[in-house]
């Protein structure tokens, strides 16, 4: 079992634990915790609360073809462990607002905050969730009669999780190295760009009067 993430300020113990495995257990996700996930995805925010993500899915012990379909929409090294997860997923954004037509230059950050809510929903129901950019997007467009009004954004892999002898020794060993992550002074500024803000060092902080 991977060690829970070293975070450098304290954080939920959800996100603290949250990682990305590709070793998945044979064991179906129970339908009752696929629609507590799928319902936090239901719930997150989204400009002008348009809601523009929708959710292709395929269950392994529900229709194996449709899962070996959405299975061969991946690349070649997603499918060697992806194949091993119980639950998988396409999410896609429509690309205009339906109140008015207008192109919504938001969906597709609205779509990954609706995913980032599924992924904790999902921890907090003890299961895992690997994103994955490496999907062949037409043919998901052309396999599902996606619309030209919506755009597939991810794969998404879901489920318990496995055990890292089961992959190959170059994904073993990335799966048992522990997470690395940016301090935030790389990527919080304040006044220009580049600055790092004064308050995410540590150096900088100030007991209260």
């Amino acid at each position: 079992m991977r060690p829970p993430n070293e975070v450098s300020h304290p954080i939920h113990d959800l996100l603290r634990r949250r990682w990305s495995p590709r070793a998945f257990a044979d064991r179906p996700v129970e339908p009752a915790k696929l629609r507590s996930v799928l319902e936090a995805a239901r719930w997150s925010p989204s400009s002008f609360n348009a809601q523009p993500w929708s959710f292709l899915v395929a269950t392994k012990d529900g229709d194996a073809a449709d899962y070996e379909r959405m299975l061969s929409c991946l690349v070649e090294g997603n499918r060697l462990w992806a194949r091993s997860a119980p639950v998988l997923m396409i999410s896609v954004a429509t690309s205009a607002f339906e109140h008015n037509g207008k192109s919504n230059r938001h969906a597709f950050y609205d779509t990954g905050s609706a995913v980032a809510h599924m992924t904790f929903e999902a921890a907090a129901q003890g299961l895992h969730v690997h994103q994955m950019a490496g999907f062949e997007s037409e043919m998901v467009r052309e396999l599902y009669g996606v619309p030209a009004t919506a755009e597939p954004v991810s794969a998404i892999a879901m489920g318990y999780l496995g055990d890292p002898a089961t992959l190959p020794e170059d994904l073993r060993r990335k799966e048992l190295a522990p997470g690395q992550r940016k301090p935030i002074t790389q990527f919080v500024f304040s006044g220009k760009w580049g600055s790092p803000a004064t308050f995410t060092s540590t150096a900088s902080a100030r007991p209260s009067a």
